[in-house]
């Protein structure tokens, strides 16, 4: 299974972008997706997931702004991020959870947010 993120650039302060994720073959039906990010000199965090049931995840920092989305017949899920801030300039990982292959991640997207 590959991930392919899509989506990222560079955004003026209060903005919005929106960034895409598609698994490539068959995953479990049981499955988490989501993303994290991971800005210059910090650790990597979780943004937003969301379970192949539909119970949704945020971090507090990005609450009332983001909103995570999937498609599981594309098993796709998707981030739409509004009211963008510079401190949520970061590169933003797609992230595939299973029980019978653990972690997977997409490359990493660029999200500047910046006048």
């Amino acid at each position: 299974v590959q991930l392919q993120a899509s989506g990222g650039g560079l955004v003026q302060p209060g903005g919005s972008l929106r960034l895409s994720c598609a698994a490539s073959g068959s995953i479990s039906s049981i499955n988490i997706m989501g993303w994290y990010r991971q800005a210059p000199g910090k650790q990597r965090e979780s943004v937003a997931q969301v379970t192949s049931g539909g119970t949704t995840n945020y971090a507090d920092s990005v609450k009332g702004r983001f909103t995570i989305s999937r498609d599981n017949a594309k098993n796709a899920v998707s981030l739409q991020m509004n009211s963008l801030k510079p401190e949520d300039t970061a590169v933003y990982y797609c992230r595939l959870w299973t029980a019978a292959r653990g972690i997977q991640w997409g490359q990493g997207t660029l999200v500047t947010v910046s006048s």
